[in-house]
C-alpha cells in the first residue's frame, strides 16, 4: 500500500545537500538555513522556491536521492498551480517511486498477483473484491488514472488517435471516482490519507495537469509532440521560473 511517507525516507545527507544547494558557497547563508532548520525542521529548506531549479542543475553531478528529487519537484510543481498541500506532494512522490519500478503500476498491491494496465479491469476488480483489498483497489483506481494521464499523457493521445481510445477526461472521472471512495474508507483515516485522496479527488484535473508539466520539462524533456506544444504554450513553461 502506498502511503505519503517520501518525507520520511530522507536521510542526513539529502538534508546536507541541500543545505549546500541553498547557501550557495556562502558561510553566512548556511548558518542561517542549518539554523532554520534546527529550529522549523526541514519543511520551509524543501520549501525553498529556489530549490527545485538547483537539483535540476546538479542532478547528474551530486546524485540527490530519488526521494528527495522525487518529493522537491512534485510539491515544487503542485504550488505552481495553487495546490500548497505537503502531504499530497509526499503520497505523489511516493506513487512515482513505487510505479516507476519494474510493473507495480499493473498492481494493486506489490505482492498482488493480479496486473490490470486497463482502467476498466481495475474498475471491475472493484466490483468484485471485498474487505481490505477493495480500499487498495480504490486507491489504486485513482493512482493508475492520475500516472497515466498525468505523467505519458501524449500516449493516451496517440492511442486515442490510433485506436479510438479514451480522452484525458475518461481519466479524470476514474481517477477522481477511485480517490473519492478511497477517501470514504475507514482505512484511509487510519493510514492518514483521507485528506490527501479527498484533496486528489476534488482537484484531480489540476494535480494531472502538475505531474504533466514535471513529465514534460523533467521525466521526457526532449519529445516533441503537437500536443505538448499546444501544452506548454497554454501554461508558458513556468515550471522553474
Amino acid at each position: 500500500m502506498i502511503v505519503a511517507d517520501t518525507r520520511g525516507r530522507l536521510d542526513q545527507s539529502d538534508l546536507q545537500l541541500v543545505l549546500l544547494l541553498l547557501a550557495r558557497g556562502s558561510a553566512s547563508a548556511r548558518v542561517g538555513w542549518e539554523k532554520r532548520l534546527a529550529r522549523e525542521g526541514p519543511a520551509p529548506l524543501l520549501d525553498a522556491p529556489e530549490l527545485a531549479e538547483r537539483l535540476l542543475a546538479v542532478r547528474t553531478l551530486l546524485a540527490p536521492s530519488e526521494a528527495l528529487f522525487l518529493y522537491v519537484m512534485v510539491r515544487h510543481a503542485l504550488r505552481v498551480e495553487g495546490v500548497d498541500d505537503a502531504d499530497l506532494a509526499d503520497y505523489l512522490a511516493a506513487l512515482l517511486l513505487a510505479f516507476g519500478r519494474r510493473d507495480r503500476a499493473w498492481r494493486v498491491d506489490w505482492n498482488d498477483d493480479q496486473r490490470h494496465r486497463y482502467l476498466v479491469d481495475i474498475v471491475a476488480d472493484l466490483e468484485a473484491t471485498e474487505g481490505d483489498r477493495r480500499f487498495k483497489v480504490m486507491a489504486h483506481l485513482g493512482n493508475y488514472a492520475l500516472w497515466l494521464a498525468g505523467v505519458f499523457p501524449d500516449y493516451i493521445a496517440a492511442r486515442r488517435v490510433r485506436r479510438g481510445g479514451p480522452g484525458l477526461g475518461y481519466y479524470d472521472s476514474l481517477g477522481r471516482r477511485g480517490y473519492a471512495l478511497a477517501a470514504d474508507h475507514v482505512l484511509a483515516d487510519q493510514l492518514g490519507l483521507e485528506a490527501v485522496f479527498r484533496t486528489a479527488a476534488e482537484r484531480f484535473q489540476v494535480v494531472r495537469g502538475a505531474l504533466t508539466a514535471l513529465s514534460d520539462r523533467v521525466f521526457f524533456p526532449n519529445v516533441v509532440t503537437v500536443d505538448r506544444v499546444e501544452r506548454a504554450a497554454q501554461r508558458g513553461d513556468g515550471l522553474l521560473a
